[in-house]
């Protein structure tokens, strides 16, 4: 392909390096813990509760991501009024954990799949039958829990609804061959079978982190749609990079090749805020993750964040997360 070696190799759409440098940045502070919880089998006409109950599935609801991953067949998904057609190959996940709806057919019977999980603890994923019609959809259900939804660019990114679509797209054959492994460790459990389905899963959430950078369009806002912005996502991935160092507007500016006013005017129009305070956010997000995982003291934490004295990093933690940096640590120890 002379021509591509020659011009650009980029394709359209694609995912830029900043865009991966900076996702690793985020995704690499933190600890994805990913549990696939059950195969769910329904037949003929079916529906789920209008709002599951995620608490029955996550030890938490603070920053569990519900997802549903449909292997065969096909179903409905209804949320906010709206009604999703599903087929299998499709990804759902819900980052806000909003209630929705699951069905085939109409006026099916109620099938309660979340409430009628065996007690934990378990060995093998369970596997919820529903009906002996001939017509099947199956299911992998769970959730994710990811810290990174505590970083507020991210969160505010993300839509109620992410929907993947694997089938027939060639940049999503290798996710497939990942649905098709988690199958194979469901209907073939082996040892070690439910950490590999933790892994995999891992592995669906960033996909579907990646897939909405690459569906950001131009103009649009959000953390995401940053990423895809070449001079922004520069900027970030040198915020990332090295967050300790002692930024400046003008060094940031210089480093991306525009003038301070073009940079502050672009952070202002796609994140809703500027370069300084983003910094301070990334800053603040590491320190509660430190504050959480190790036993570094709060003055050590503080002056690696960026401030000069213990007192302003209580004040500027406790308004970004709501609480000071020792309850945060007390509530990271017992969780």
């Amino acid at each position: 392909m002379p021509k591509e070696l020659i011009e650009s190799p980029e394709r359209a759409g694609a995912a830029t390096p900043a865009d991966n440098d900076v996702l690793s940045a985020v995704l690499g502070t933190i600890r994805l813990s990913g549990s696939l919880q059950f195969c769910f089998m329904p037949t003929g006409a079916w529906q789920t509760d209008a709002a599951p109950s995620l608490a029955a599935m996550a030890p938490s609801a603070t920053n569990s991501m519900p997802f549903h991953i449909v292997v065969e067949g096909a179903c409905w998904l209804k949320m906010d009024g709206a009604e999703v057609a599903l087929s299998a190959g499709d990804i759902v996940a819900f980052p806000f954990g909003t209630g929705h709806q699951l069905g085939a057919g109409n006026d099916g019977r109620l099938v309660t799949p979340v409430r009628d999980l065996p007690p934990k603890p378990w060995r093998e994923i369970p596997v919820l039958h529903y009906g002996d019609e001939p017509q099947r959809v199956r299911l992998l259900c769970g959730y994710l829990h990811c810290d990174a939804l505590n970083f507020r660019p991210l969160r505010n990114a993300l839509p109620q609804l992410v929907c993947v679509r694997t089938k027939g797209a060639d940049e999503a054959r290798w996710l497939a061959a990942a649905i098709g492994q988690m199958v194979a460790e469901v209907d073939r459990p082996r040892t070690g079978g439910l950490s590999m389905l933790e892994r995999l899963t891992e592995i669906i959430f960033i996909e579907l982190l990646r897939h909405q950078i690459v569906a950001a369009r131009p103009g649009a806002t959000g953390w995401l749609a940053a990423l895809a912005e070449p001079s922004l996502g520069r900027c970030l991935s040198l915020i990332h990079d090295n967050p300790g160092r002692d930024w400046s507007l003008q060094a940031l500016s210089a480093a991306c090749g525009l003038s301070r006013s073009t940079l502050a005017e672009r952070f202002e129009t796609i994140l809703d805020t500027s370069p300084m305070r983003y910094l301070r956010e990334w800053r603040l997000y590491l320190a509660g993750i430190e504050l959480g995982t190790t036993a570094r003291s709060i003055a050590a934490i503080a002056h690696a964040a960026g401030y000069g004295t213990e007192a302003a990093f209580n004040r500027a933690f406790s308004r970004a997360h709501g609480i000071p940096p020792a309850a945060w640590r007390q509530n990271a120890r017992r969780s």
